[in-house]
């Protein structure tokens, strides 16, 4: 009886290219095709894991964590000085979905400094900020702007509790003017003060008091 033969079923090649084409796992660096490099863990083809990404138009250096292809987890992002070439650090922190998200700490150009929490990449939450000129917030934050309750502190020691509202005082608050040993204890409104009392405090203490003490109702 004679013997039939079947044509083996066979896989067409782009089947196998296309499996080796699929990152997962550990790898070299890869580059985009708009120069960008990435190197690090993939998963599925999508950054996943540890890794490094370096973006050729702008030089920025993100290290850190990845999740499905976006920034996630806790990372470093740092560009290059634009006159020593060196590379600084802008944020380090928490990122979700990209963006920072949870505590994080931003450097800004002029010696600028933000410490606190994050949300959606913008300041939001518990954080405290430096400023140029000296002065320091601290208090609470929403979409990038001082809201809530918090101090702040100027350079010459001077300083101001209370409400905030889309970054300006807001609410009851205390204005402690120690360079002259007053305080001021009121309502704010858009950063005016409304009504309130303004008594003596520390006048002893004050570095330029008031020539005349305010007298006691």
């Amino acid at each position: 009886m004679p013997i039939v033969k079947y044509p083996r079923a066979t896989e067409p090649l782009w089947h196998e290219w296309d499996r080796k084409a699929q990152k997962c796992g550990l790898r070299h660096t890869v580059y985009a095709v708009n120069g960008d490099q990435y190197t690090g863990e993939w998963l599925d083809n999508l950054k996943h894991g540890k890794g490094t990404q370096v973006w050729k138009c702008t030089r920025a250096i993100y290290s850190g964590d990845w999740k499905f292809g976006k920034r996630d987890g806790y990372g470093s992002y740092s560009i290059p000085d634009p006159v020593t070439k060196e590379y600084k650090k802008v944020y380090t922190g928490w990122w979700k979905n990209d963006r920072k998200c949870g505590y994080g700490v931003t450097f800004y150009a002029g010696g600028k400094r933000y410490e606190g929490e994050w949300s959606g990449g913008l300041r939001s939450g518990w954080g405290r900020m430096y400023y140029r000129d000296g002065s320091i917030y601290e208090g609470q934050w929403l979409e990038n702007k001082p809201n809530g309750q918090g101090m702040l502190r100027l350079p010459n020691e001077n300083r101001y509790e209370g409400g905030w509202k889309g970054g300006k005082k807001h609410g009851p608050g205390k204005f402690f003017y120690l360079d002259k040993g007053q305080l001021f204890e009121g309502i704010w409104a858009a950063d005016i003060p409304k009504c309130g009392i303004l008594i003596d405090f520390s006048r002893d203490e004050a570095p330029a008091p008031t020539q005349y003490p305010i007298p006691k109702v």
